[in-house]
């Protein structure tokens, strides 16, 4: 056996640990960048709170407000507009967009240039020095998992577009806190796809070729409380005790996409994402179904007692509750599941948000299917997204 595992440097977990973040800034000095989105956040309640608190405890605040996913534009005037300042730690309350916003600012404020040039795939080869301001990440939605990952997603949509990391293992969080109370406020479709994207990533990371006993256990604890809590948050976002259920999944979601890699769903998550403006978690939960269907077929084609079989199998079993069929009931069984939550929190066609059938050739020549159980050639790739 032979693995390594990268962890957050502290996970403060549990409803109200938000209180503890006033003490926490401190510890690193008295100058804090807060990078939020437009307006979940600062139009809180939590909001004076923490504003009163900071002006209390004589910290010197300034607030980056992230619209959408971060653009190389975007981090790249914030880190220039923000250097001068000399935050002492820079603070995430966000989404997984603002988290990544986040998490590149305080990475690019110590570096001249451009991000684009560090950007997997995109940059002109240049290695960032992992140097970066302390970085704490504090989630308000229960899905990418990025207060656990050492790379932040950078998008430019368009017809040149793309949807590329900036990864490091230094990026990974300073602190993830995690408190659930901060995602009550979330709108039910927000919480359906974040959910989902939630539980693909789990899933991916489950059933991918480079995961581990580590990544595996962390991943089965997650999707332990995806089983548990998904529909009963969706049906009721006010339930604190599946919110923070969810959170707990989301967290071991990061924690094994980053370590375990993730599946064809993320591939066409990247390329599709690069093309058009449509949220990331939407795109997993529109792309889960067909795509655990197409790659378990294949599977069971090529090879009926492959172990990836028996972990879909095990899965299906959290779902139906009982142990007395055989491995392809229950992997079917989860699969039809995955549809049956699709059409249960009414997750749109992509369609609706632009996706063309003269762009699939386009996007399927631009999607990985790196550490899927089993590799879809470019008629399956194509098949798929025709489905969906």
């Amino acid at each position: 056996m032979d693995f390594s595992v990268l962890l957050p440097g502290q996970i403060l977990f549990g409803p109200g640990r938000l209180s503890d973040l006033p003490q926490l800034i401190s510890s690193y000095g008295k100058k804090v960048l807060l990078v939020t989105g437009r307006s979940s956040f600062p139009d809180s309640e939590k909001w004076p709170y923490l504003s009163n608190r900071l002006n209390q405890d004589k910290i010197v605040f300034e607030i980056v407000r992230i619209t959408g996913e971060p653009s190389p534009a975007v981090i790249d005037d914030t880190a220039r507009e923000y250097r001068s300042f000399g935050p002492d730690v820079v603070v995430s309350i966000g989404g997984g967009s603002v988290l990544d916003a986040g998490k590149a600012i305080s990475a690019m404020i110590p570096v001249e240039g451009t991000i684009r040039n560090y950007l997997e795939g995109v940059g002109d080869g240049s290695i960032h020095s992992g140097e970066k301001i302390p970085f704490i990440a504090i989630p308000t939605t229960a899905g990418t998992g990025s207060e656990a990952t050492k790379n932040a997603v950078i998008s430019e949509v368009g017809a040149n577009g793309f949807k590329k990391s900036l990864r490091h293992n230094n990026f990974i969080p300073d602190v993830a806190l995690v408190d659930a109370e901060l995602t009550l406020s979330s709108p039910e479709h927000t919480t359906a796809w974040s959910g989902m994207d939630a539980f693909t990533q789990l899933l991916e990371s489950y059933l991918s070729t480079t995961s581990n006993p580590m990544t595996d256990a962390i991943a089965w604890s997650g999707l332990e409380h995806i089983s548990q809590y998904l529909e009963r948050v969706v049906e009721d976002g006010s339930d604190l005790v599946a919110r923070t259920g969810m959170a707990y999944a989301a967290m071991c979601s990061g924690i094994t996409l980053a370590n375990a890699g993730l599946g064809v769903i993320h591939g066409f998550a990247s390329s599709i994402g690069g093309l058009l403006a449509i949220p990331h978690g939407l795109i997993c939960a529109s792309l889960m179904g067909v795509a655990n269907e197409i790659t378990f077929n294949k599977l069971i084609k090529e090879n009926p007692d492959n172990p990836y079989i028996r972990k879909y199998a095990r899965v299906g079993k959290l779902w139906y509750g009982s142990n007395d069929r055989d491995e392809v009931f229950y992997a079917e069984f989860l699969i039809n599941k995955i549809h049956d939550l699709t059409l249960q929190f009414d997750i749109p066609k992509l369609k609706e948000y632009g996706l063309k059938p003269e762009l699939i050739d386009g996007i399927v020549s631009g999607t990985s299917c790196k550490n899927n159980p089993v590799r879809l050639d470019e008629n399956e790739l194509r098949e798929l997204l025709k489905k969906v």
